[in-house]
C-alpha cells in the first residue's frame, strides 16, 4: 500500500481535483472543473501563467503557428474581443493573452503560484492522490491532471567548469524578465534548434560579437511574418466555429494554405519539380513547405530531392562557402526534426561580429572562467548563452518523483521509455492523467486545441466515473502495448524514426531511445481516444466505490 503523510504541522488540503501546471492547458482545465463545481486547486511552479511563454522569454521568442488559430476556442466572446497584432505572434503578446484570459474568467484565485510539486504518491487504502511540494505544501485529490508541458525541463550538458565562468550564463527557458543587456558584449550562444534560430539575429544586432557554436544545424524556413492584417483577421472571426472543426480534422490541428501539390514528387520533370519547391518556398507559410509533395516524409529518394533544394537556399543567402557548408543538414532527412522557422537566421552569418563553430568535429571540452574551451581553440566571452533543449515529453513527469500502485515508481515504469495509453494515462499509475503526455501527438499537433481536446477527454472520463461510482480508474499493461504498436506502425511510415534528436531523447544522455510522441495525426488520434470513451472505457482497469472509499 502506498500512502503519504502530511509533515507535522501540516494539514493536507482536500480537493476533487489538482491540476498541475498554469500553462494554456491547465487553465483551460481549471476554468472547466470550476465551471462544472468541483473542488480544484492548480498549482504552478512560476509566479505567473502561460508556461511555455512565460519561461521562454528571451530575445525572438515567436510561435510558428498562426495566431489565429494558435489561440483558445471554447468562449467565442474571447474569441472575438481578442485582437492579435502578428501572423506568428512573439512571447510578450501570448503571454498577456495567457495573462488576459486568467483575469477575465477570474483563475487567478484558485492558482497556486511558485508552488513546484515534487512529490505524488498514490494511497490505494483511499484511491487518493498526496500531492507534495517543495514548499511543504501538502493536497490530497481523488484525481490529477498533470498539465506540466512537453518543454519543461531545461537541459544544460554536464560540461566540467559550469560553476567557475566569472561572467554571466543564462539559459534561455530562464531567461530574466528584466531582460539582458547584451550591447557591446563578446556573446557565446550554444545550441542551433528552434530557440538558437530564434535568438541568433536578435543578439547579433546587438552584440560586439556573437559565437555560435552548433553541434547539428537544422533545417529552417522563412516565416514570411508580418502585421497581421485587420481584414484577415476580421474573416476569421467570422467564420471561427466552421474553421475550429476543420481544424479538428486535419492531420496536425492547423489549417494550411492549399500548396500542396498532392503528387508524387517523381511525377515531374526535374525543371518543373524546381517550379513547384519555388513556389512552395514563397508561400504564406514557411512550414507548409514540408507538405509539398505526397511521398517526401516517406520516401528517402523524394526526402532528398527536397532537402538539397533547401540546402542550395541557404547556400545562396550565406556569402562565406565553408560557413554555408556547416548550416547544411545532410546527416538526417527534411522533417525528421521539427521544421524550424525564422526571420534572418542564415543572412546573420554575413555580419562580420558573427563566427559560426563547428562542436561536432571539435567539441567543448570545458567552460572556463573566461569563456570556454573547444579540442581546437579557447573562445573568450563576456556572456554564455545556453539553447540547449530540454528533457522533452518525461522530464516534467519524472521530476515530480510519482508513485503509484505498490509503490511503483513512474521512472522505473519508464526506464526503457514511456509506456501510456494515448499520453494521457500509464498503467499502475490510476487517477492520473496527463495532457500532451509521450504517446499523444503533443508538439507535432498545435497544443492549444489539442489540449482543449485532451481535457474535454479527461473531464468526460471523470464524469463517468462519477456517475458510475469508480473510486479507481487506470490503464493496463495491454492496453499499453497496443498503443505502442499503434505509435511504432505510425512512426515506421515517416522520417521521424530515423533522425537522433529531442522527438527521440537522443538529446539527452542515457535517456533511453524511443519516439516520444504520435505521429500518425491528431484526427487519428482523437478517433482512438473517442472510441475508447464510447465503448464505456471497456480495457480499463475500474475500481467501484465502497462505503470507505
Amino acid at each position: 500500500m502506498s500512502t503519504s503523510t502530511p509533515e507535522a504541522g501540516r494539514t493536507a488540503e482536500r480537493f476533487d481535483v489538482v491540476v498541475i501546471g498554469a500553462g494554456f492547458s491547465g487553465m483551460y482545465a481549471l476554468h472547466r472543473l470550476r465551471r462544472q463545481g468541483r473542488r480544484v486547486v492548480c498549482l504552478e511552479a512560476g509566479d505567473g501563467v502561460g508556461g511555455t511563454w512565460y519561461w521562454n522569454r528571451y530575445p525572438g521568442a515567436r510561435v510558428d503557428i498562426e495566431s489565429m488559430q494558435y489561440s483558445y476556442s471554447f468562449d467565442d466572446d474571447l474569441q472575438q474581443e481578442w485582437s492579435w497584432s502578428e501572423h506568428f505572434s512573439p512571447q510578450p503578446d501570448l503571454e498577456a493573452y495567457a495573462n488576459h484570459v486568467a483575469d477575465r474568467f477570474g483563475l487567478r484565485e484558485d492558482i497556486r503560484f511558485e508552488t513546484r510539486v515534487d512529490e505524488l504518491t498514490f494511497d490505494e487504502s483511499a484511491d487518493e492522490w498526496h500531492v507534495g511540494t517543495a514548499s511543504g505544501d501538502r493536497f490530497i485529490a481523488r484525481h490529477v491532471i498533470a498539465a506540466t508541458g512537453s518543454l519543461d525541463v531545461s537541459n544544460v550538458p554536464d560540461w566540467p567548469g559550469l560553476d567557475r565562468f566569472r561572467g554571466e550564463a543564462y539559459h534561455t527557458s530562464r531567461w530574466p524578465k528584466e531582460g539582458v543587456d547584451l550591447a557591446g558584449k563578446r556573446v557565446g550562444l550554444i545550441g542551433t534548434g528552434s530557440t538558437g534560430i530564434q535568438i541568433t539575429p536578435e543578439v547579433a544586432a546587438v552584440a560586439e560579437h556573437l559565437t555560435v557554436f552548433q553541434r547539428t544545424p537544422n533545417f529552417s524556413l522563412p516565416s514570411r511574418n508580418r502585421k497581421l492584417d485587420a481584414e484577415y483577421q476580421q474573416e476569421w472571426k467570422a467564420n471561427y466555429p466552421e474553421r475550429r472543426k476543420q481544424i479538428l480534422g486535419t492531420h496536425g490541428a492547423v489549417l494550411m494554405s492549399n500548396v500542396a501539390e498532392q503528387r508524387s514528387i517523381f511525377d515531374y520533370t526535374e525543371e518543373e519539380r524546381e517550379e513547384v519547391m519555388e513556389r512552395a518556398w514563397n508561400a504564406r507559410n514557411g512550414l507548409e513547405f514540408i507538405r509539398t509533395f505526397t511521398d517526401t516524409s516517406s520516401d528517402p529518394k523524394a526526402n532528398e530531392i527536397l532537402a538539397e533544394f533547401v540546402r542550395n537556399k541557404i547556400r545562396s543567402m550565406v556569402h562565406d562557402p565553408e560557413t554555408a557548408e556547416l548550416l547544411c543538414p545532410k546527416t538526417y532527412p527534411i522533417g525528421g526534426k521539427r521544421i524550424c522557422i525564422d526571420s534572418g537566421y542564415y543572412e546573420t552569418f554575413n555580419r562580420g561580429n558573427v563566427q559560426l563553430v563547428d562542436v561536432r568535429t571539435h567539441p567543448i571540452e570545458e567552460i572556463t572562467e573566461s569563456g570556454l574551451r573547444t579540442s581546437e581553440s579557447e573562445y573568450d566571452l563576456d556572456v554564455i548563452i545556453f539553447a540547449t533543449g530540454f528533457d522533452a515529453m518525461t522530464g516534467s513527469m519524472l521530476r515530480m518523483n510519482v508513485t503509484g500502485v505498490d509503490g511503483a515508481r513512474l521512472a522505473d515504469h519508464w526506464s526503457d521509455g514511456p509506456r501510456t495509453v494515448f499520453g494521457l494515462m500509464t498503467a499502475g499509475f490510476p487517477n492520473l492523467f496527463m495532457v500532451h503526455g509521450p504517446g499523444s501527438p503533443s508538439v507535432l499537433a498545435q497544443m492549444i486545441t489539442t489540449g482543449e481536446w485532451q481535457v474535454d477527454w479527461i473531464l468526460r472520463t471523470i464524469d463517468h466515473l462519477e456517475e458510475n461510482e469508480i473510486s479507481r480508474f487506470g490503464a493496463t499493461p495491454a492496453q499499453e502495448s497496443e498503443w505502442a504498436a499503434e505509435v511504432d506502425t505510425a512512426a515506421s511510415r515517416t522520417m521521424h524514426s530515423r533522425t537522433d534528436s529531442w522527438y527521440t531523447g537522443a538529446n539527452i544522455p542515457g535517456k533511453p531511445r524511443a519516439l516520444l510522441m504520435y505521429v500518425g495525426g491528431f484526427q487519428r488520434y482523437s478517433d482512438w481516444c473517442t472510441r475508447a470513451a464510447d465503448e464505456g472505457y471497456t480495457g480499463f482497469e475500474k475500481k467501484q466505490r465502497t462505503s470507505l472509499s
